[in-house]
């Protein structure tokens, strides 16, 4: 598996906290580091922003290499467990436990102080790992996250082949794996120790059929889960857009992981 890390100057004195950042479909770990422009505030603060890539890669790596919106650049953050996917995609595992020892044992982050954020499928990584694992993280932010996977066709697709079944008969497993669900299901303790920020596009073409916003708008109101949400009019999927707010999203997570 591929990565970058970004170290500011002051790891060289002391642990630094670390966001980690997962990008969505068709991308890799690059994406970001090409056109996040998020080193400057990062260095200024503190911070470790760590990039993994979104999928295994290999030749001996089932795939769909026909179907971009599954297998090779889709892994969807979780942990399969159909055949032939169950071997190699384990992402839920590696983002949450193997990536951060191998971090941990070989650059000064502070393990104590990590946030989580991403865009798209990874802003659905993002949601759905932080929610299963409120201690571990501070905070959690996302630029037009798939919202609620069980609800649209590129989460029915992703499931359907990576853990199996379907949203009715098997919604139980599937609702692991999808943030609304997460958030109708979530404590007073989750909601009370972690911080959330999303920004959503308004001109986002996947808006309505894929990321199901106002699913978790209408979730969160509910179940008193605060969250800020905010809609961006204009705005539409891509790297320009989350190039113009990811200072604030720095910003954002470094008021919950900074003293």
């Amino acid at each position: 598996m591929t990565f970058s890390v970004y170290m500011p100057p002051s790891a060289k004195l002391l642990p630094v906290p670390v966001i980690w950042y997962l990008s969505g479909l068709t991308c890799t770990h690059a994406n970001v580091t090409d056109k996040g422009e998020y080193r400057r505030l990062a260095s200024e603060l503190g911070l470790a922003i760590v990039c993994p890539d979104t999928s295994p890669r290999g030749e001996n790596i089932p795939d769909e290499s026909d179907n971009w919106q599954f297998g090779t650049g889709a892994a969807f953050y979780l942990d399969a467990t159909q055949a032939p996917y169950a071997d190699n995609y384990n992402m839920y595992s590696y983002i949450v436990t193997e990536l951060p020892n191998l971090i941990g044992e070989h650059f000064n982050v502070d393990l104590k102080r990590q946030g989580i954020m991403g865009h798209s499928m990874g802003g659905h990584g993002a949601l759905t790992i932080a929610l299963k694992n409120p201690t571990r993280y501070l905070s959690i932010s996302a630029f037009s996250p798939i919202c609620s996977p069980i609800n649209c066709p590129w989460g029915q697709k992703a499931l359907g082949e990576f853990i199996g079944g379907n949203p009715i008969d098997n919604h139980s497993q599937w609702a692991q794996h999808d943030a609304v669900e997460l958030v109708k299901s979530s404590s007073t303790n989750t909601k009370d120790s972690l911080l959330v920020l999303i920004d959503q596009g308004e001109a986002d073409n996947f808006l309505d059929e894929q990321l199901k916003i106002k699913l978790l708008e209408d979730a969160a109101a509910a179940t008193d889960f605060p969250m800020q949400i905010r809609m961006q009019p204009g705005y539409d999927h891509s790297y320009f857009f989350i190039a113009t707010f990811i200072n604030e999203h720095i910003s954002f997570h470094a008021s919950a992981l900074i003293d």
